[in-house]
């Protein structure tokens, strides 16, 4: 699986995340990516379920540091930052982590104390890398003008219909990679182009969507706990998309807009 380089840490391109994977179905979902060769496990304080992705990683009995890790802290939690890391990596059953996101902004502010802590808790090494999700620009233009530190990844909805070519060049320029939720959730799996693609190159329309963020460097997380779905989902190196196919998915979110 190829990787992006973060500030403190590589991140695998693709992940397993787990929103609305709930108690044992999370469990078994994280055991079995792990089974199938994902290395890259996103979850939150705010899925309540740490403990049963911390419970999978011990099953599987992995070393630590061949898998990514990322949680997120609650907005509501702002102020108490450090209890919360605690309390995740007690969870999950680790002494650190590999990525420690601010889930949504604080009462949807920027809120640079919240970034002083982790920028507090990077520094004593509880977690290798920082960033945020759901951030505006100016919102992180904010982090970078109060502390002097950029976020290392913003986690924000992505998918063929949210294509915005400006976007991902403002989160360039300020040196934050991008990483995309709900690749599937905004884009129909019927499209004409994403189908006929998928005909070209003998694979399924969500797999040609999955090799697409690779092909744009953006981390992408698709949710599951179905076995074969999970195999699918990760079986998207043997095949590259040109440069036209790329172009003709990036149409889409211009189709999108209008």
């Amino acid at each position: 699986m190829p990787t992006l380089a973060l500030k403190g840490a590589d991140i695998p391109l693709l992940g397993l995340g787990t929103w609305q994977s709930e108690g044992s179905e999370a469990e078994l979902a994280v055991v079995a990516a792990l089974e199938l060769g994902y290395r890259h496990i996103d979850t939150a304080t705010g899925y309540g379920n740490q403990a049963q992705v911390g419970r999978a990683l011990a099953t599987r009995g992995n070393d630590r540091d061949d898998i990514f890790v990322t949680t997120k802290l609650p907005p509501d939690h702002a102020g108490r930052e450090r209890q919360t890391l605690m309390e995740s990596l007690a969870e999950l059953g680790t002494d650190h982590l590999d990525l420690w996101l601010v889930h949504w902004p604080p009462n949807g502010e920027a809120t640079p104390s919240t970034w002083e802590a982790f920028i507090a808790a990077r520094d004593e090494g509880l977690t290798r890398a920082i960033g945020v999700s759901n951030y505006s620009i100016a919102q992180i233009d904010e982090l970078i003008a109060a502390t002097g530190e950029a976020p290392a990844i913003n986690q924000i909805p992505w998918s063929p219909s949210d294509f915005d070519a400006d976007l991902l060049a403002a989160h360039a320029e300020r040196g934050v990679r991008v990483e995309g939720y709900s690749p599937f959730k905004r884009t129909s799996l019927e499209d004409p182009t994403l189908v006929a693609i998928a005909e070209a190159h003998g694979v399924t329309p969500a797999q040609v969507v999955l090799r697409w963020h690779l092909e744009h460097e953006v981390v992408v997380i698709p949710k599951s706990t179905n076995r074969q779905r999970l195999a699918t989902n990760l079986d998207v190196l043997g095949f590259g998309l040109t440069p036209d196919e790329v172009a003709r998915i990036d149409g889409l979110g211009a189709t999108a807009d209008r």
